[in-house]
């Protein structure tokens, strides 16, 4: 390639001139990359979510992208439920949503417009707790007490299930009520993991909830 100077002569570019040039115009156009890209990473698509918790109505303005359990955690404050793996292995983050037990880390919050929310926290209060609260309690169905929460509001869950009839992956004879064997309940719970290893009396907490001794 070839350049002309003021003289008018013409000299050879040198490679390295060639490539010193591209590089700098490559440089130059960097900062406006990088400016619309932080441009688009602090717009995030924000949505209104109405919820209705623990008896509660609640409209959020939300990240399209927060999980049911860090709306609740981290915008509504209601920190009972847990945090525990955050990959809906260990459910700690157990809630109860329209009367069904849900892993509130996997879930996102846009999901749930609309739907009924029971956290551990409107189950029952120290001044009146609710039945499975006290069992627990009762039969020291925790230790260091994180997964608690998701412990209870899954066991609370199971009951119901287990009074409408739904079967577990255990269910030999359906015609058999109430389903709440020990390898019953066992697999009912088995969502919810106890590091601390109390799993025989959360099975008594349960059990005595449901007036049933095995």
């Amino acid at each position: 390639m070839k350049r002309e100077v003021e003289s008018g002569s013409e000299l050879e570019l040198t490679r390295r001139e060639l490539f010193v040039g591209a590089a700098a115009s490559a440089a130059a156009g960097l900062p406006a990359v990088a400016a619309a890209q932080q441009s688009a990473v602090e717009q995030p698509a924000i949505s209104k979510v109405s919820l209705v918790i623990n008896g509660r109505a609640h409209s959020l303005s939300l990240d399209n992208r927060t999980t049911l359990l860090d709306a609740l955690r981290e915008h509504l404050h209601l920190t009972g439920s847990k945090k525990g793996c955050d990959q809906g292995q260990c459910g700690a983050c157990t809630v109860i949503v329209n009367g069904r037990r849900v892993v509130s880390c996997l879930t996102l919050a846009v999901m749930h417009e609309g739907s009924q929310v029971t956290t551990i926290e409107g189950l029952g209060s120290p001044e009146r707790l609710h039945p499975m609260q006290a069992a627990f309690i009762k039969h020291d169905g925790f230790q260091c007490g994180y997964c608690t929460p998701g412990q209870i509001c899954s066991a609370v869950a199971v009951l119901d299930e287990i009074g409408r009839g739904v079967p577990s992956h255990v269910t030999a004879d359906l015609t058999t009520q109430p389903l709440l064997k020990v390898d019953e309940l066992r697999e009912r719970m088995s969502g919810n993991i106890c590091r601390c290893g109390a799993y025989s009396n959360i099975v008594d907490a349960i059990t005595e909830v449901a007036g049933v001794r095995t």
